[in-house]
């Protein structure tokens, strides 16, 4: 009985040392993921940004054709506007809020793909150069802007996986009270992963 209680009790020490050596570096772990997942959804904001910008060139530019459709104009105004009008806290982002912002810069695509089609009636609006550089930038972007999602998601992959594990789950919980909430991914609306269609060169 002596026996079984010593044993008992160097399982306890050895769990106690394994936790005390363990544990810490299972959090710093779960901080340095969780700090990962939020950079990377800053560079996914930072690339829809640098889109926003290019459209305010591209507004610019096209303002200066005189007969120019205004109504393709204000459309694309008004979804930039929309777009821009949410803001995200990635420490608390969920899916319902990724959802409404992918559809609000859906919004602003789909209004920038019909600016472009109507663009094609201006043949010498297609041949400047200033239009021809911005050509090149949006089609440049629009790979940022799925580089820097796919890069969230796989950063959302690894910290939910750490923090998700049993007994990884059991240290941080033990050794911080700082919650760890899951992440959701970033799923984009069908057709999200197309860009728009920016060829002047027909």
């Amino acid at each position: 009985m002596r026996n079984v209680g010593l044993g008992l009790a160097a399982l306890l020490i050895i769990i106690l040392v394994g936790a005390f050596f363990y544990g810490p570096s299972v959090y710093d772990k779960a901080v340095a993921l969780q700090e990962e997942v939020d950079a990377k959804w800053g560079d996914v904001q930072s690339s829809y940004q640098r889109r926003v910008d290019l459209i305010d060139n591209l507004v610019q530019t096209v303002k200066g054709v005189a007969d120019f459709e205004k109504e393709t104009l204000i459309a694309v105004v008004e979804a930039r506007a929309k777009a821009t009008s949410i803001q995200l806290d990635p420490s608390n982002l969920n899916a319902e809020q990724m959802k409404e912002f992918e559809e609000a810069q859906g919004g602003m695509k789909s209004a920038l793909g019909r600016l472009l089609v109507t663009v094609e009636r201006y043949p010498e609006l297609k041949a400047t150069e200033n239009f021809s550089q911005l050509q090149a930038q949006l089609e440049g972007t629009e790979n940022r802007i799925n580089t820097a999602r796919d890069r969230y998601n796989e950063s959302v992959k690894n910290y939910n996986t750490h923090i998700r594990g049993f007994w990884r789950k059991q240290m941080i919980k033990f050794f911080g009270d700082e919650e760890f909430p899951k992440r959701d991914v970033f799923e984009a609306n069908a057709g999200a992963e197309n860009a728009p269609k920016v060829d002047f060169k027909n």
